[in-house]
């Protein structure tokens, strides 16, 4: 039995067209203060939950995706575990702001992503 994941986190990760209007509307309309970037920035909510934004062009379905945050690091491990019980990666382990990540979709297609800082070991 291969060992499941320990979670450190869980973000949500919008794709946006102009970050600047997407700062304007978190921070001056919602209140989450958010923390730019190149090309990215996030803020967390009074839970714990972090909120992402990527700067770029969406197609549907696909955003926002569901990342949960490796607690110990070994996102190659846990890429291999997935594909052998029969999921399919959308995308392999990559170069992600801060470290590395991968996404797959769940038995009804939501996107959902692992995500683990550069500090931990793959």
């Amino acid at each position: 039995m291969s060992k499941k994941p320990k979670f450190r986190s869980l973000a949500v990760i919008f794709t946006v067209k102009d970050l600047d209007r997407t700062r304007k509307f978190y921070e001056e309309l919602l209140g989450i203060a958010l923390e730019r970037q190149e090309g990215f920035m996030s803020g967390k909510l009074p839970d714990g939950v972090e909120l992402g934004f990527l700067e770029g062009e969406a197609t549907r379905g696909t955003s926002p995706a569901i990342v949960f945050g490796l607690d110990e690091g070994g996102i190659d491990g846990v890429a291999e575990t997935l594909v052998r019980q029969g999921v399919q990666l959308v995308s392999q382990v990559s170069e992600a702001p801060g470290g590395w990540s991968f996404e797959f979709r769940d038995p009804d297609e939501h996107p959902l992503a692992f995500y683990q800082s550069a500090s931990l070991p793959r």
